[in-house]
């Protein structure tokens, strides 16, 4: 090993404890003592200075230990002559860097509060890039990703590439992988986050590109996440930091990229990254450490090729990942499931009230269709122009030996992560209510309509190849093929509906949990019983009991009710234990027969959002196809934008149409009895079922007695009218006790 190496980097472990214990000193000077200090909502501490040494620093007092530790761990400088081995001295160097890098952070947490965005996404256009250290709420929901593989590992970016392009060529090999990247540090006043930005990246947790901060010191806020999984996923107790360190070599597949010249605090982090088994590869012509050792193969590496550094990264690292080469013009993975595309960068849109948009999974049988076909039926995305609509129709058949009717609507549901995993394409519902918007970007790059049907083929096979053989997809881009396949696809909704119709919540000692939309609202945990279909409307109880059978590790799992807590509200303390887990500690429970008091949490892709009409003592309902105003003064999309987002919002639900038409439907208010108002076109969709469910509680006309959008939009302008009609709901209890 080059003495240069162990030279840069004890002399840079000696400015970095100097420099910091300097700005300690002052800050006591500006400061009381005993002046609270650490990173935001967090229950760690200093992470890497707990976990490591167990020592809890809370006040600024308290920093003088880890800092009087940091300073006793620097080595003697190296000599002309030294007999020892580097390595040792080295690695003591660089972790004594690295705790005085994570002081230094918490100071500027104390002098400069508002220095990092304190979100799990950044808001570049004011200003607001970096997000610094990770709060619980972000970490308990990333962190476990490092755990059951859902994330490979974490590549640490310090500096900054020649420029923009190569940056983002970095990254999005990156992405491919469903590996995070975590950026710090500059180059000659500009770094990888700031490239990102200017190349029309999204960053931000949601994206797996987490811009940590502007220096060098910032890279500790990756370590302190690396130890945080150990502590809470490892069990690896605060002060054990040889088990700690271990359970980071060998759970954690973690490195740096170095871009740019590395000076002596750089390769100070560097020798401290080594102490994790976090190898260091950089592009400029550094001293190479190469045996070895404390990481499972190469230390250091220099002059790796940018078009080589995320394979050559993954290689020495020992990191196995899968790459799935699907042959399409955009890149493709999970990174990309968490990205909007918002008006300024879109090209066209489907479904979303501006056209239908319809997906449909049949079982066929295998000699009715051409597995990897992929038919269009009408006109593509080069043949309109930027701002045109169009509507469409996903029609996916599948044939295999193992294949059951059950699991169509499980198969269909994929459909939303799936093609939300291509770059540039954003879809959100299901069913008859899907919405697909395609950016400039992607069709610049040059995606059509077939790209979803390439995708939903590799995919299938991928994920579902033990139930399937074959996968035929048509897509329609006619407004007439589009009607014809809602038509067709209504129907099969309605079969699969009716199939947990006569099923209780009663019968059964298991609920299933639906997490799909978790990408776009990171606190919702759907629960799905028989009386409660998911609020998307794509799955009831028989649904998720079918998905887990095909995917026992999968979005549907199977819930404990446990002792009925609240029978008239139904709540339930299984269900609760699992939310509260499920939601990393947002929502630590809910009813699922009440929109008033403490209701279930909802997502963007529901159906249906219900409100409360306090003046009419009733509720009203709107469903996603309806674009008008509504009574509780807002549209359905500033509904979902205000309540969708994963939050348990009283005198709010988000619930499915088929939902309206359960028996324990807002039971715990007063049930369909206290509705009193909802577009026509939902009425008239839901009529006869309505009508069944009205007869039962001795009121056959009760849609009749209704308000729609043609009786008013406002409480006042529709109240004349329930008293008109003699409302029940003007008779029962307040809806607000």
């Amino acid at each position: 090993m080059s003495k240069l190496v162990a030279f840069a980097a004890i002399q840079g472990g000696y400015n970095i404890v100097s420099r910091v214990d300097g700005e300690y000193r002052k800050a006591l000077e500006t400061f009381n003592a005993d002046t609270k200090v650490g990173f935001p909502n967090t229950a760690y501490y200093l992470p890497v200075i707990y976990s490591l040494t167990g020592l809890k620093v809370e006040t600024l007092e308290d920093m003088r230990r880890p800092l009087d530790f940091a300073r006793k761990l620097l080595p003697p400088h190296i000599k002309n002559r030294n007999h020892l081995p580097y390595l040792g001295p080295l690695l003591d160097a660089g972790m004594a860097a690295l705790f005085a890098f994570e002081i230094q952070e918490a100071l500027r947490y104390l002098n400069q509060p508002d220095f990092y965005h304190v979100s799990e996404e950044c808001d570049p256009e004011n200003g607001k890039l970096w997000l610094g250290a990770a709060e619980d709420t972000i970490f308990r929901k990333r962190g476990v990703e490092f755990v059951d593989g859902s994330a490979p590992g974490f590549a640490a970016i310090v500096g900054a590439a020649p420029n923009p392009e190569i940056a983002k060529l970095i990254i999005e090999e990156y992405q491919k992988r469903s590996i995070y990247v975590f950026l710090a540090a500059n180059q000659n006043g500009t770094s990888v986050s700031e490239q990102l930005v200017e190349a029309g990246v999204q960053v931000g947790w949601n994206t797996k590109i987490v811009p940590f901060g502007p220096d060098i010191s910032s890279a500790i806020f990756a370590l302190g996440f690396a130890n945080r999984v150990a502590m809470a996923f490892g069990g690896v107790q605060p002060g054990d930091y040889k088990k700690i360190l271990l359970y980071n070599k060998n759970r954690v597949f973690a490195f740096v990229n170095a871009l740019g010249e590395v000076g002596t605090d750089w390769a100070a982090a560097a020798a401290g990254c080594v102490n994790w088994g976090f190898p260091t590869l950089a592009d400029t012509d550094i001293p190479e450490i190469l045996p070895t050792g404390v990481c499972t193969y190469e230390h250091v590496v220099a002059n790796v090729a940018h078009e080589e550094m995320v394979q050559k990264s993954v290689e020495i690292r020992g990191l196995k990942v899968t790459v799935s080469q699907i042959d399409i013009p955009c890149n493709f993975g999970p990174a990309y499931e968490g990205e909007r595309v918002r008006g300024a960068d879109l090209y066209t849109q489907m479904g979303g009230g501006k056209t239908q948009n319809t997906e449909l999974v049949k079982m066929a049988e295998m000699n009715e269709i051409e597995d990897g076909k992929v038919i269009i039926v009408g006109p593509d995305i080069k043949d309109i122009k930027e701002g045109d609509v169009l509507p469409l129709g996903v029609f996916v058949q599948v044939a295999g030996r193992e294949m059951q009717v059950d699991f169509e609507p499980i198969l269909e549901r994929q459909m939303h992560h799936l093609i939300n995993y291509i770059q540039g394409i954003m879809h959100m519902g299901q069913r008859d209510i899907a919405w697909i918007r395609v950016s400039k970007a992607a069709v610049e790059k040059g995606f059509t309509l077939k790209d979803i049907g390439v995708v939903l083929h590799a995919k299938f096979h991928q994920d579902f190849g033990a139930i399937l053989d074959k996968v035929q997809v048509t897509i329609y881009s006619k407004k007439d093929d589009v009607a014809k396949l809602t038509t067709k696809a209504r129907a099969e909704y309605s079969t699969r509906d009716e199939r947990v119709d006569k099923m209780t919540d009663e019968d059964v000692e298991i609920f299933y949990s639906c997490t799909l939309c978790q990408s776009f609202a990171p606190s919702h945990v759907c629960t799905v019983s028989p009386e409660r279909t998911g609020l998307c409307g794509a799955y009831n109880w028989m649904d998720c009991r079918a998905s887990f059978q095909i995917n026992p590790t999968g979005p549907n799992q199977p819930i404990e009710k446990g002792e009925c807590l609240d029978p008239k509200l139904g709540q339930f303390k299984g269900v609760n234990e699992f939310v509260a887990k499920a939601s990393r500690g947002a929502v630590t429970h809910y009813n699922f027969y009440s929109m008033v008091i403490d209701p279930m949490t909802t997502c963007g892709c529901c159906e249906c959002i219900a409100a409360m009409l306090p003046s009419c003592n009733g509720v009203m309902t709107v469903n996603r196809e309806y674009s008008g105003e509504t009574p509780c003064g807002m549209k359905f999309t500033t509904l979902a934008g205000v309540m969708g987002g994963g939050a348990s919002s009283p005198g709010f639900v988000g619930h499915s149409k088929f939902n309206i038409t359960q028996r324990k439907f807002i039971k715990g208010d007063g049930g369909i009895l206290r509705m009193v108002w909802m577009p026509k076109i939902l009425k008239e969709e839901i009529r006869e079922r309505f009508t069944q469910r009205a007869e039962e509680l001795g009121i056959p006309d009760l849609i009749d007695r209704i308000a729609d959008e043609t009786v008013g939009i406002t409480e006042e302008e529709i109240l004349p009218f329930l008293q008109e009609k003699g409302h029940p709901a003007l008779t029962m209890d307040p809806i607000i006790g």
